[in-house]
């Protein structure tokens, strides 16, 4: 046991190292901050000041839009690079099973991810000097923001396998990434509803991030979107070690 997780330490220690090795980890981040900054603040689009309420609402609204395509962009290169630099056969000869190694990989990306969260921690002072917000929310809507960016990035990590494209995968994740979104988004199940059975609909619903991420958003802490989230990550880490094992095998 403890061999195994000092095989996956080692792998997530030489992933994460590889971001801030290079300017694009600094970079995304910036992006990332920039971002949610405008889209939470701009009168247009981020409604905050008009809410006249302290609370973030405004700020996690966006988050599932923003992670469609900043996550993509950190994920797409998990396992695309590997194979195209051709050291995915030598990652493979070292001690360390495919497990392990998508385990490392997937949590040093998650928790660069969850980095880039934590520094917007501006915005909490802001709404706590503007008012008193509901710390109960706040807390929820971060943690279901984590699962959200987990869910995304492993879904990345399975496309990302699949091709040694880069662009490909990036593309791949962000198709998958929207139709979660879509699924369980109002306008959507709006117009679903109105020639598709409500149980169909509930039943599609029921595979949205969009629907899960709501609840958080509303300080709701229920296991069962806590599941979800787990789930499709489970799903999708299981989906790259079978396509990484045939890839092994042949």
């Amino acid at each position: 046991m403890n061999n195994t997780w000092s095989n996956i330490q080692t792998v997530c220690k030489r992933e994460l190292t590889g971001y801030f090795a290079s300017p694009v980890a600094y970079v995304f981040i910036v992006i990332f901050l920039v971002l949610i900054g405008f889209f939470t603040f701009s009168a247009q689009l981020g409604q905050f000041f008009e809410r006249q309420e302290a609370s973030l609402a405004a700020f996690f609204t966006w988050h599932p839009w923003i992670y469609l395509f900043l996550v993509p962009a950190v994920g797409m290169r998990l396992w695309s690079e590997e194979r195209r630099q051709g050291t995915l056969e030598l990652l493979f000869t070292m001690p360390v099973t495919p497990w392990q190694a998508i385990l490392g990989k997937f949590l040093a990306s998650w928790a660069f991810l969850i980095l880039a969260l934590l520094l917007t921690f501006p915005i909490i002072f802001t709404v706590s000097y503007l008012g008193s917000p509901d710390i109960g929310p706040i807390i929820c809507g971060y943690v279901g923001s984590i699962f959200l960016a987990g869910g995304y990035l492993a879904v990345s990590s399975m496309t990302s396998a699949i091709t040694r494209n880069q662009v490909i995968s990036f593309i791949l994740s962000v198709v998958i990434c929207l139709f979660l979104i879509l699924a369980g988004y109002p306008p959507v199940t709006d117009m679903l509803i109105q020639w598709a059975p409500s149980w169909l609909v509930d039943t599609i619903s029921a595979f949205s991030v969009m629907t899960h991420f709501f609840s958080f958003q509303r300080g709701v802490l229920d296991s069962r979107d806590v599941i979800f989230f787990l789930s499709l990550i489970g799903f999708c880490l299981f989906t790259t070690s079978v396509i990484l094992r045939s890839l092994r095998t042949n």
